[in-house]
């Protein structure tokens, strides 16, 4: 079964990809969609069978994949309850994103090409998580980079797109170097990849010192470090953040795809497989937990500004697995898988209910343009707002639950741990300005009014400038705008602004009716499994945690003020928002007038693309150039080919002046010569 769950999407690949232009744009959907829901109900029997039964894993060997000196590789399948959640999650979601999509791209004309490629993305992510050793995760990890990057160029028409793919790409090359580094180190170290052979070597490793450029350092910690290195990027940390935002330029489910269940929290279940290595490095996973609150904290501040209705849930993403990296940092490996888990339905609702609102708005993508439609489009109305309550943490939702836990599970490791108690801080302010952006999103978009004007076709939205800033913080206030958003000109385009908002067609709206579902109730289900009562029997050893670490008992003695405080923040930050964006319409345009470079600080994402670009991209252009136009064609081509080749033609050139075409200055010539070689025999016969 296991076999089918992996390899059915690869199947669907192969059919949509090969012999979808013969086959057509229908089958190509029926075939694709119809192999992921048959490996979603099989992911589905497993999960039940391996973490909720009494089976406790198993590993079929499949093929030996290499063999080199030492080094054994082979292809198999590793199936505990870590896989066996990480396999419901990929197949739910990306089945549901499958059936979305017949709906969402049902004008496009290369939908056989979309469909492949989102199966192949799929195929990948199960390769991944399945993988009994670190080559095969990196080879599904690379797969992921590769199948991210054809969907998020998709529309390889617009410059913008080809642009966010190949930024997803590079950044993602940075960490998986790091994730390469650490792959070797432990390689170096153990003399093996599999998993159980590496798990059961590093005990004997702990406290064994490196030497690296001239100092002694723990091995174990600077291979901890390496692999989070790939991490970082695959699961958009700071630092290795920039591309995520930009990826919303390709279509609504591929959004819904990367940055809900599969993608983006590739890291984060890396982590976890690897915890046995994490937790015998504290001081690796300590910089985990300070990259994971400095993100929660970093998104959230920049969602508080974002206009584009895909950016600001993007945004949320990044700051959501900040939260998972805290727990994993503190120790809670469960809660920071729980909260994977439970993110991967109300994220993926969210982003397929902004699918929905942009169908209804034909495209149009700025907040600023919306404005009203919980009366056009009532049951998406209902959906994102049952997803934004499972976001912030509405009690009894599945964020309450999972978001929670990591809060308090931070407090209780902040008594013995710097980092965790930054942790705390981090993400309890991090989730009032989660609540904050939410329902911001909620507001500007259901409430009020629109702009009675007609939308240009054409012009595309820009980020404001500072003196557009107090222009753009009133049209936020008041939901009109004079831009639009030229996402999907060209593509599946369902008119420009001229019909009135409407909903979307069935087979898009029972994807969200299911993902509600789950975001629900897929907290208080499975709350005892995955960090309660039930937390041995359901994860039967597939976690490790040492047994110094007593996090998870200890969240449970914490002060009522530090449990209750996420939910305080939570209200705090609805508040906030209903004031300043329903109740006191123009209170957001005080803001951004008092403070203005505070709003662009933050509406320009920390200008952290700026400072990249002057630190690494410029520079890399003039070094480029330099060894382009002076390396390769002055000093290689000047010299060698090219150079070789001008004086041949010099030479050339100077030949045929002597083809006069008249025969006295060829018998002219021929006497020169003659006399020539008289003179030189002459000569010689003289010595």
């Amino acid at each position: 079964m296991i076999q089918a769950i992996v390899f059915l999407p690869l199947l669907g690949f192969l059919i949509a990809g090969v012999f979808g232009r013969k086959i057509g744009p229908r089958p190509s959907e029926l075939v694709t969609t119809g192999l992921l829901f048959a490996s979603a109900a099989m992911s589905w029997i497993t999960f039940v069978d391996v973490a909720l039964g009494h089976n406790h894993g198993f590993t079929p060997v499949l093929a030996n994949w290499m063999t080199v000196g030492a080094l054994k590789v082979d292809w198999a399948l590793r199936v505990d309850t870590l896989t066996a959640v990480m396999l419901v999650v990929v197949t739910t979601v990306s089945s549901l994103v499958h059936l979305y999509s017949i709906g969402y791209m049902h004008e496009d004309p290369s939908r056989p090409r979309f469909f492949a490629y989102l199966s192949l993305f799929t195929f990948a992510m199960l390769t991944l998580v399945t993988a009994d050793n670190l080559v095969q995760m990196f080879f599904g990890w690379e797969g992921v980079g590769l199948a991210s990057y054809l969907l998020i160029g998709f529309w390889y028409e617009k410059p913008s797109a080809c642009a966010a793919a190949i930024k997803a790409f590079v950044v993602n090359r940075v960490g998986d170097f790091g994730f390469a580094l650490g792959i070797f180190l432990i390689f170096q170290l153990t003399q093996s990849l599999t998993f159980n052979e590496v798990f059961a070597a590093v005990p004997g490793l702990a406290g064994k010192p490196i030497h690296v450029f001239g100092m002694d350092v723990d091995a174990l910690t600077i291979a901890a470090f390496l692999l989070f290195i790939g991490a970082m990027g695959k699961s958009a940390q700071f630092f290795l953040h920039t591309w995520l935002p930009d990826a919303m330029e390709g279509p609504t489910p591929v959004s819904a795809l990367i940055h809900a269940a599969t993608m983006v929290t590739a890291g984060v279940f890396m982590v976890a497989r690897l915890s046995p290595i994490f937790e015998h490095a504290p001081a690796a996973l300590a910089f985990v937990t300070v990259i994971g609150a400095v993100t929660a904290f970093f998104a959230a501040t920049v969602g508080l500004v974002q206009n584009d209705i895909k950016r600001v849930i993007a945004y949320s993403t990044c700051s959501q697995l900040g939260y998972m990296f805290v727990a994993e940092g503190v120790g809670a490996y469960s809660l920071g898988v729980f909260h994977l888990f439970t993110h991967a339905f109300f994220k993926a609702l969210l982003f397929l209910g902004a699918g929905s609102v942009i169908h209804a708005m034909h495209h149009e993508q700025d907040m600023r343009n919306m404005g009203g439609l919980r009366k056009d489009i009532p049951f998406t109305f209902a959906m994102m707002t049952i997803g934004t309550l499972a976001l912030t943490g509405f009690p009894l939702t599945a964020g309450y639950f999972s978001k929670d836990g990591i809060i308090e599970a931070a407090f209780a490791a902040s008594g013995h741990s710097t980092a965790a108690m930054l942790g705390f801080v981090s993400t309890v302010v991090a989730a009032g300005l989660t609540s904050f952006y939410s329902w911001r999103l909620v507001f500007m978009t259901f409430f009020g009014h629109r702009a009675g004007h007609e939308v240009p076709h054409n012009h595309t939205h820009d980020e404001p400038t500072a003196a557009d800033l107090a222009h753009a913080a009133a049209l936020n206030d008041h939901g009109h705008a004079h831009a639009h958003d030229d996402h999907a000109h060209g593509h599946d385009d369902h008119g420009h602004g001229h019909h009135a908002p409407h909903e979307s067609p069935i087979v898009m709206l029972i994807p969200l009716a299911v993902l509600a579902v789950g975001a629900i109730g897929a907290g208080y289900i499975f709350e005892p499994y995955f960090a309660g009562h039930a937390y041995g029997e359901f994860w039967k050893g597939a976690l490790f945690t040492s047994e110094h670490n007593e996090v998870l008992h200890e969240m449970h003695s914490i002060p009522a003020w530090a449990g209750y405080s996420p939910t305080a923040m939570m209200v705090l930050g609805f508040l906030v928002a209903l004031y300043v964006y329903v109740l006191k319409p123009g209170t957001a345009q005080q803001l951004a007038s008092a403070f203005p470079r505070l709003y662009q600080f933050l509406l320009n994402k920390w200008y952290f693309d700026e400072l990249y670009d002057a630190i690494f991209v410029k520079p890399a252009f003039v070094i480029g150039r330099l060894f382009w136009k002076g390396g390769d064609g002055a000093i290689i081509d000047g010299l060698g080919p090219d150079g070789v080749a001008a004086r041949v033609a010099d030479g050339a050139k100077i030949a045929v002046r002597l083809q006069t075409g008249f025969i006295y200055n060829y018998a002219f010539a021929m006497l020169i010569g003659v006399a020539a070689i008289v003179t030189y025999f002459v000569a010689g016969g003289l010595r």
